[in-house]
């Protein structure tokens, strides 16, 4: 597992945002220049003093855009260098309390909207940055504001935004309705067709009643979605019901993304009685990414170790899983189609995911 926080010491009080130069000249005001390393950590000097890292070498750090945290002596790798996988995390508080939620919501707020605004000026070219929560429209003018001002400065940059979609309103539309938003999608989670169903695994009553406003409200303004579930045992058999229903009623989506569940947040407490072993019983997902692809919704699987699905469908099942957190079981390496897969998360049990794979 890549470590996404670092020990650190810096001379600064308050946190700031730099990105790091382990070789080269600097190119930005905001650029912190190495000034020494050894195998054990790195020093770096920017406008903001001397900072020292703990747990990864000049070579690893080189060109990441980082957050460091004076006060908790810590150090956030927001943006890294060559990666795919980047998601800033806005906010920790949510308004759906969704049974498998992977990162469980705070009451806290940390607004850092400023911090990872400075962030994302420093990006490498033609970077897509993830924003995820919580919620972060809980914060809806924070952050269409910060992404306005971001694109505007950095038109070759773009963002997904995962959303549950409530708190979008009529008055968005003229607003999301703008040519910048082309570069932005967003990634909404559906669970069921049946509105009590949906209510029932988001936590929230009347939810899908005000996600359904917030679609409309999305077509309104020609907004770029892509459509998310995850797989957990109260949806299982109604995911062919769903398809319909995506097919009927969502059919301006630009992907449709099944999940497999995460164990961990809440879900790990509750593991045996939401996780879905798809191999022994892949019908209804089959018959919804049928029905899905008929009706040209494009359907995808995410998570999915591509040997644990069937030949007929493997297809479906793309590498979504980030590298920071991915892992491959020990046959896997044995496997021609690696590069392809998902692999498992880093927090999925390990003697699982042994059982589980038959390298293709």
């Amino acid at each position: 597992m890549i470590p996404l926080l670092l020990s650190a010491e810096a001379e600064a009080d308050a946190p700031f945002v730099t990105r790091l130069r382990a070789t080269g000249t600097s190119m930005h005001s905001a650029d912190a220049i190495l000034v020494e390393s050894d195998a054990l950590g790195a020093t770096f000097a920017g406008k903001s003093g001397l900072f020292a890292i703990d747990g990864a070498t000049a070579d690893d750090l080189d060109g990441d855009v980082v957050l460091v945290r004076p006060q908790a002596r810590r150090l956030e790798r927001l943006l890294r260098s060559g990666s795919p996988h980047n998601t800033l995390l806005v906010t920790e508080r949510c308004d759906q309390l969704c049974v498998m939620c992977s990162q469980p919501p705070k009451k806290t707020h940390d607004d850092r909207f400023d911090l990872l605004e400075q962030a994302c000026l420093l990006a490498e070219p033609d970077m897509l940055i993830g924003i995820s929560g919580g919620e972060p429209t809980l914060y809806k003018d924070q952050l269409l504001g910060m992404v306005e001002r971001v694109l505007t400065a950095r038109p070759d940059l773009s963002f997904h935004i995962l959303t549950n979609a409530q708190h979008f309103d009529a008055d968005d539309i003229s607003r999301l309705r703008a040519s910048i938003y082309r570069q932005v999608s967003w990634g909404i989670p559906l669970y069921a067709a049946e509105p009590a169903l949906h209510d029932e695994i988001v936590g929230k009553r009347g939810a899908f009643a005000r996600l359904e406003e917030g679609f409309a409200h999305l077509i309104m303004a020609g907004a770029r979605v892509e459509l998310r579930t995850v797989l957990v045992t109260p949806n299982h058999h109604a995911l062919p019901d769903l398809a319909r229903y995506v097919a009927a009623r969502l059919q301006f989506v630009e992907a449709w993304s099944i999940m497999q569940l995460e164990n961990i947040g809440f879900a790990k407490g509750r593991w045996s009685n939401l996780y879905v072993d798809h191999r022994t019983d892949f019908r209804p997902i089959g018959m919804a990414l049928t029905h899905a692809t008929l009706h040209n919704v494009r359907a995808q699987l995410f998570n999915f170790p591509r040997c644990t699905v069937p030949a007929d469908f493997r297809n479906y099942a793309i590498a979504s899983i980030s590298d920071w957190k991915r892992k491959f079981a020990s046959a896997c390496d044995e496997c021609r189609e690696q590069s392809q897969c998902s692999g498992f998360f880093e927090w999925h049990p390990s003697d699982h995911a042994e059982i589980c794979v038959e390298p293709l």
